[in-house]
């Protein structure tokens, strides 16, 4: 039986994507804040939590996030820009999943095939950025798909069948986007992990350290 680590599993989409994998005959490892006291944004307390995991996980993915954080909400301005607000994005968004990503080389398999997946955002592409606004989220978005790529080129160099990507999940129904679904489309959390598992399961290490939708395209970076 394959074995999944997921980082995040008590949120919407991490929730999903444990059950979702449960149901096609993984094994799943789930870590949470809420469940386990996990604090990605702490460097002791992902030490702590990953290094009791043995593996090997033939899927790590990073669910964790958020797009408001404490009395903080996206800026429409410039103008709105707080240093609290976008360090607190950055701790989240991409200081959180670059301390899990660490850990990666020990808990994947050097063997065989395997991907680390790690949820970023649409609006975290430069180049598709058309219309301004969310200057933090954006701006911590773009931070984290610079990490992976880097961990990507990292892992390559020991796992040679591994696939270290980022995931654009589109607009998924939880508590995380409910003031924001009348703008897009939205789909429930099982219709995403549905669709990102099955991209995950097109992947091989030619796409490692790339930035794919939920439907397998490309994002731009």
């Amino acid at each position: 039986m394959q074995h999944a680590l997921v980082i995040g599993a008590s949120g919407g989409i991490g929730r999903a994507i444990s059950a979702e994998l449960e149901a096609r005959g993984w094994r799943v490892t789930g870590l949470s804040r809420s469940a386990d006291g996990l604090d990605v944004t702490d460097a002791a307390s992902v030490t702590a939590h990953l290094s009791k995991l043995e593996g090997p996980f033939q899927r790590i993915i990073i669910a964790t996030g958020a797009l408001e954080i404490g009395n903080h909400r996206p800026e429409k301005a410039l103008k709105h820009i707080t240093p609290e607000a976008m360090a607190a994005q950055f701790a989240l968004n991409a200081t959180g999943p670059a301390l899990v990503l660490a850990h990666t080389a020990r808990l994947l398999p050097r063997d065989e095939a395997a991907v680390v997946a790690t949820l970023s955002a649409r609006v975290g592409s430069i180049g598709d950025n058309q219309i301004g606004g969310w200057h933090s989220y954006r701006a911590a978005k773009a931070a984290v798909n610079q990490i992976i790529r880097g961990a990507a080129i990292e892992l390559s160099r020991t796992h040679k069948r591994a696939a270290c990507v980022a995931l654009h999940p589109g607009t998924v129904a939880t508590k995380f986007t409910e003031k924001y679904l009348g703008r897009h489309p939205a789909v429930s959390a099982e219709q995403a992990a549905k669709r990102l598992l099955d991209v995950m399961d097109s992947l091989g290490p030619e796409q490692t350290g790339q930035f794919f939708d939920y439907a397998g395209k490309p994002v731009p970076w």
